[in-house]
């Protein structure tokens, strides 16, 4: 079964930048849609962005010219810069590569900014 791995998270002061990666262990054959997605502590995860094969985006409008979603390959399917952070960007970030028959989720990356 394929892993997708997160990277790129740490603690950034409120104004800064990260970009986070994703990397899948073996091939995912006619990936649709890939996205990042988070969950703040307390809170339900939610929808960051997401990126079709054609690359159509799609954003919260809370993340809306702060953050850029961006395709890649098989072994690098998604990555997500990160611009301009909030205090209310914390959160657990999970990258996520849908097919038409199976979701894969990664374990998560822990984004902290800092006020």
């Amino acid at each position: 079964q394929v892993q997708l791995e997160e990277s790129g998270g740490g603690l950034v002061q409120a104004g800064g930048s990260l970009k986070l990666s994703c990397v899948a262990s073996g091939k995912i054959f006619s990936p649709s849609l890939m996205g990042w997605y988070r969950r703040a502590p307390g809170k339900e995860r939610e929808l960051v962005a997401t990126i079709t094969r054609s690359g159509a985006t799609n954003y919260a409008d809370f993340v809306k010219g702060r953050f850029t979603i961006t395709g890649g390959d098989a072994k690098n399917p998604v990555q997500l810069q990160m611009n301009s952070l909030k205090p209310m960007d914390t959160a657990v970030y999970y990258c996520n590569v849908k097919t038409s028959t199976y979701d894969y989720w990664g374990q998560g990356t822990q984004v902290t900014v800092s006020s």
